[in-house]
């Protein structure tokens, strides 16, 4: 096997452990579903939850970008609320809408619906779907690795109690500051959750996990570090037992990215809210760093795209440890030859 194969297959995992690689590895958020034409086909057959309860379906769609964009990594098609559906509470996907709850936690008695996950029992199919996509990346993808994922404690915690995605987080924030006693119950049961279900991931096959956190730019600085980074860092502490990289994702949270990074990860991703450089400095250059084009920017002309892409791999200033990513996850209007030139740009210029 050749060098350049062997570096191919490595790319993400070399540069999260800040080793040099033959080039800038690139994956996005949501590259699995969404803008693929392949996978709106399987959308006019199945919903969003059969095709996770389908293991091979599941698999299938995992890999299409592998196959299509030409990333570095798969990542599991599932949903945030993946392990809460699994243990019995009751959560519906909506398309358009996302995930609404059918009964918010608001109240010590909601809070007893929250029990332990068994993940063996619990998310069966998301395991054997690893266990699947793990063993066609082994034999058909040069070893490209898998990431397993989960919504950060906060995050799910806003989704329990709003009942549904929310601008302005009336009542979560007004459960934190009325009962921190009861929002840390709630927070150590999800913080458990969720270190149970990315063990039982990266035990099944997957070799890297990133943890979303998509709401914490909600929150002030103080109340992120009092409420939210407790929390996080339990499910980092665990996932670092495990000897398997973990990255942090946020959004709107560029004003205090370094609180972000003290919670954990061994990478940290960051949005378009600030320049790359800054947000490195920021975080600490013996961390690696993911991100940061706006997704927005892809729904441009490639001229544009081009221009900003390069911008931000400059901004890495040849520094081993950066993962070209978006701020966030792609735009359903995006093309996919579009995604596919930005893949190839990356890998061209990030030499």
């Amino acid at each position: 096997m050749t060098e350049g194969v062997v570096a191919a297959g490595s790319r993400l995992l070399r540069t999260l452990r800040l080793q040099p690689v033959d080039a800038t590895p690139v994956w996005f958020m949501r590259q699995a579903g969404r803008a693929l034409p392949e996978y709106r086909s399987i959308r006019e057959r199945y919903s969003l939850l059969e095709i996770c309860a389908e293991p091979e379906l599941c698999a299938q769609v995992t890999l299409q970008p592998l196959r299509i964009l030409d990333v570095d990594a798969a990542i599991l098609f599932a949903d945030i609320m993946t392990p809460l559906i699994g243990i019995g509470l009751d959560i519906d996907i909506v398309d358009g809408v996302g995930p609404v709850v059918a009964k918010p936690l608001r109240t010590s008695v909601d809070l007893e619906r929250l029990k332990p996950i068994e993940p063996q029992a619990d998310v069966a199919p998301q395991l054997e779907t690893i266990r699947l996509v793990r063993s066609e990346l082994d034999g058909s993808y040069d070893g490209r690795p898998l990431i397993g994922f989960a919504g950060a404690p906060f995050t799910l915690a806003s989704y329990l109690i709003e009942g549904r995605a929310s601008r302005d987080f009336v009542e979560t924030k007004t459960l934190m500051y009325r009962d921190p006693a009861l929002w840390k119950q709630l927070m150590d049961r999800l913080a458990q959750i969720v270190a149970a279900y990315l063990t039982a991931q990266l035990e099944a096959g997957a070799q890297v996990v990133q943890i979303f956190d998509s709401w914490a730019g909600a929150l002030s600085p103080a109340d992120y570090s009092r409420f939210v980074a407790p929390y996080s860092r339990r499910v980092f502490d665990a996932v670092a037992t495990t000897g398997s990289p973990a990255i942090h994702f946020s959004s709107g949270t560029s004003s205090y990215i370094a609180q972000v990074a003290v919670a954990g990860g061994d990478a940290v991703s960051v949005d378009w809210r600030a320049p790359l450089d800054r947000s490195w400095k920021e975080i600490g250059h013996d961390r690696a760093i993911q991100g940061n084009l706006d997704p927005l920017v892809l729904l441009g002309p490639w001229s544009e795209v081009k221009v900003q892409v390069t911008k931000i791999l400059r901004r890495s200033e040849g520094r081993p440890g950066h993962i070209f990513n978006l701020g966030h996850g792609v735009h359903p209007r995006t093309r996919p030859d579009q995604l596919r030139r930005v893949v190839d740009w990356v890998h061209e210029s990030g030499r």
